[in-house]
């Protein structure tokens, strides 16, 4: 582990918070974009594009934008990040067109991305073995319950005028002088241009898509749930989502003491299970008090499940290839996140979304299943 000072590791903290708060910052605010742009043909499925449209961007451009910040360095590209990050992720306080808000929101995601890789590789370069796990488990912690503060206060602005959730963004702003003093670059003797994709991470990457295509349902459905189905107020929809994110930051806190028991393969097995369990306790909650207990599952298995695929990623990326490895990796949980919607649409319109929530759970629990009766047999 490097010598760092804990305003370093603080300043690692808060940007690593700024890519969790990216897209659920305004969860609570889809439904009222909903009525805001009432006229607007196919509202219902645009409003929910707004939460992931970041997503395709990052999803897109996270391997370009990784030889781009090897290149301007890490420090460099993380201030350059956290100024667009405020100055594009705000532009819903003032912009009127439906068009120009998700084009905003594109481009908002290369910054995003740009923060993600930063943080990913920094988090490789400081940290190692035991040190890099327990560090991950309080990152993870960290941005989740950054994630509570983000998502509960936009959903009291939302309340207020759904615009003001928007302005959260702007703590982006007040970052760049952390990022400026405490952000400490290693310097290594990199070759960054030999080697594209690591095939030995294809497996890490497609499993980073499924579980964010399927934990994203969450940020993406629920509200529509708790206050289109139940009538809920906007501020209990970010009450109710804000307890995922406590209960996800003790699934990455939970993450270090499992590694020591099980493989990463195992994890990523046990942790689905339970994501799986509180889909369909949320599908059968007939009163809304009960998403305080059915939601934190949800939120407890993901955190769990993605600090494991981050740590998992980066155990098997060679030094000299980290931040490619970790552009890669970007690319791959935002692709999930982007085709979350898109892809669940169809089931969420023919199911509804309560019985959705119990189907996906079933879906989940059938494969798994399968998949370990295949590799019981397989060893026989």
């Amino acid at each position: 582990m490097q010598t760092l000072s804990k305003l370093t590791i603080l300043t690692l903290l808060l940007l690593s918070m700024t890519t969790m708060m990216s897209n659920v910052a305004i969860v609570t605010t889809v439904p009222h974009l909903k009525e805001y742009f009432a006229n607007e043909t196919n509202i219902e499925f645009l409003s929910r594009m707004m939460i992931t449209f970041p997503s395709l961007s990052i999803a897109l451009l996270a391997p370009f934008l990784g030889h781009l910040v090897y290149r301007f360095g890490k420090k460099k590209s993380a201030i350059t990040a956290l100024a667009f990050f405020s100055l594009l992720g705000s532009t819903g306080l003032y912009l009127e067109s439906l068009e120009l808000l998700l084009a905003s929101r594109f481009f908002f995601g290369i910054s995003v991305a740009v923060l993600m890789i930063v943080t990913t590789s920094l988090v490789g370069d400081y940290f190692s073995g035991e040190e890099r796990h327990k560090f991950m488990g309080l990152q993870s912690a960290f941005s989740a319950i950054g994630g509570v503060f983000f998502v509960l206060g936009g959903g009291i602005l939302a309340d207020i005028e759904w615009r003001w959730a928007f302005g959260i963004y702007l703590i982006g702003f007040l970052l760049i002088p952390f990022a400026l003093k405490f952000i400490k670059e290693i310097k290594r003797d990199e070759i960054q241009n030999e080697e594209g994709l690591n095939n030995k991470l294809i497996g890490i990457y497609f499993l980073a898509f499924i579980l964010m295509l399927l934990f994203y349902i969450m940020p993406t459905q629920i509200p529509f749930l708790i206050i289109n189905h139940f009538g809920a107020s906007s501020t209990l929809a970010g009450a109710i989502i804000s307890t995922a994110f406590v209960a996800n930051a003790f699934g990455a806190l939970a993450f270090a003491k499992l590694k020591r028991k099980l493989s990463h393969p195992n994890i990523f097995i046990l942790s689905m299970s339970i994501i799986a369990v509180g889909f369909v306790l949320i599908g059968f909650v007939n009163d809304v008090r009960l998403f305080f207990l059915t939601s934190p599952i949800m939120g407890f298995g993901g955190g769990l499940a993605m600090t494991n695929v981050v740590a998992w990623m980066l155990s098997k990326a060679h030094h000299t290839k980290r931040i490619k490895s970790s552009g890669y990796l970007t690319s791959a949980i935002f692709l999930g996140q982007f085709s979350s919607p898109i892809f669940f649409h169809p089931f969420v319109s023919y199911f509804g979304v309560r019985d959705f929530f119990i189907f996906v759970g079933i879906m989940i629990g059938v494969t798994l299943l399968a998949f370990l009766s295949f590799k019981k047999l397989c060893s026989v």
